[in-house]
């Protein structure tokens, strides 16, 4: 690993990956709320405007893996500043968007962009910055971020309610450009020197991606495609990751090592990543959806009526940590899913209330109990990811845990969607009958 210049400003390099990466969490998370006002300026179908969330977290999982890889090739700072300036451009094409079909084309350039974008933050500052600063520096890069997540939603509701969720887009070009400056002008070009030896795997991402997009396409519109196309997109997308993984499983320079799975505990916590974070993706992208359509919420009601989600994973991930240390890993991972899990239960009890005064006794316990439990997972889930491999490996495994965690919130919001179509098409014509 190299760098051009052992001295470094690092405010700016924390200016320099902070305000992209948050840029790119709270834009995912923004959208959530906007998305009944999107299907009302369009007149398109909820299974549009669910792929207006699952195009950009589709490519964006899809090709984060690539992007890393790219970066430790040809230099973090080159492919960075390509990802930030392709996320700058999609955004505001986004912004512009004549309709609902060119706005989730520019959604996934943007997923493409923040696959450039994501990976090489992170790395950046673990390259460039002294070892003695580098966990003070990761810890605010983990900060602003996440606090980015927190007022997303009510930051998006205040926008939709006054009419501009166009707005949502736009405004996130300044902080962009910003990041562009401080990138090119102040922070050295770094790049992994052991992967200059190494071949890109350009055949593991397209298949990866081929798979992904045959998979979520089908399940997404499983309601309206005839046998034929069922069997093209997911029947195709099947098949993509059955040839990905005989790919993979011969290639010296994998994106996904499969060695690194034959450990138990990586194995087991990528695949209670896989459910948890399905489950969180696909409960917080439909909640909005009831919270102003069904119950009437105001649309920046509804972003503060999540907020303490944010607020207990980013207050319980400070004291998580400790507790790691004395208590081990295992009892978080255990409690933590156990209370998320009957938070959300609670919120599937819920039915047609009274709107906001009925708030605190509806919604606000489910919501209380994901919020703990979230709190008390989300930091032992990383910790025991990353002490399960090789220090060698471990931004590989980083890469996959993060690539699995968006690959889950795809899934779920494709069949959560579909399912949600299905009954409310069926309940619509017994109604009707």
């Amino acid at each position: 690993m190299s760098a051009n210049t052992p001295h470094v400003n690092e405010k700016w390099v924390l200016v320099a990956t902070i305000l992209p990466s948050a840029v790119a969490f709270l834009l995912g998370t923004l959208l959530s709320i906007a998305q009944p006002a999107i299907q009302t300026e369009f007149n398109a179908p909820t299974s549009q405007v669910l792929w207006v969330i699952n195009a950009y977290q589709l490519f964006l999982s899809a090709l984060i893996l690539l992007g890393g890889s790219l970066g430790d090739h040809f230099g973090r700072n080159r492919i960075f500043f390509i990802g930030i300036s392709g996320f700058t451009f999609a955004s505001l094409l986004c912004g512009l968007a004549p309709s609902i079909e060119w706005l989730i084309i520019f959604r996934a350039l943007q997923g493409v962009g923040g696959a450039l974008m994501v990976p090489g933050s992170l790395a950046i500052l673990s390259a460039v910055v002294a070892p003695e600063r580098r966990g003070v520096t990761i810890g605010l890069w983990a900060t602003f971020t996440t606090l980015a997540t927190m007022v997303a939603i009510p930051i998006g509701g205040f926008i939709v309610r006054i009419g501009l969720w166009r707005g949502a887009f736009l405004m996130t070009i300044p902080f962009c450009l910003i990041g562009l400056y401080a990138l090119a002008r102040y922070v050295p070009e770094s790049r992994d020197d052991d992967a200059q030896t190494a071949k890109l795997d350009y055949w593991g991402a397209l298949l990866i991606t081929l798979a992904l997009a045959g998979v979520t396409y089908g399940i997404g519109e499983i309601n309206t495609l005839d046998t034929l196309g069922l069997l093209i997109t997911l029947g195709g997308g099947v098949v993509a990751f059955i040839v990905f993984l005989w790919v993979e499983s011969g290639n010296r320079h994998a994106l996904v090592p499969f060695y690194l799975f034959k450990n138990r505990t990586f194995s087991g916590t990528n695949i209670l990543t896989l459910f948890l974070y399905g489950a969180l993706g696909a409960a917080f992208t439909f909640l909005p959806l009831n919270l102003i359509q069904i119950q009437g919420y105001p649309e920046d009601l509804a972003g503060i009526a999540t907020l303490p989600v944010s607020i207990g994973i980013a207050l319980l991930g400070r004291w998580s940590g400790k507790w790691i240390d004395r208590f081990g890993a295992r009892p978080l991972l255990t409690i933590g899913p156990i209370l998320t899990g009957i938070g959300f239960g609670l919120l599937g009890l819920v039915g047609i209330t009274n709107g906001t005064a009925d708030y605190w006794t509806t919604f606000f316990p489910g919501i209380v109990f994901v919020s703990i439990g979230m709190g008390l997972v989300v930091a032992p889930l990383t910790t025991a990811v990353m002490g399960s491999v090789p220090v060698s490996a471990s931004g590989t495994a980083s890469g996959i845990n993060n690539a699995v965690s968006r690959v889950a919130g795809v899934l779920a919001v494709a069949l959560f969607g579909a399912m949600m179509i299905h009954l409310s098409s069926y309940d619509m014509a017994h109604v009707l009958a």
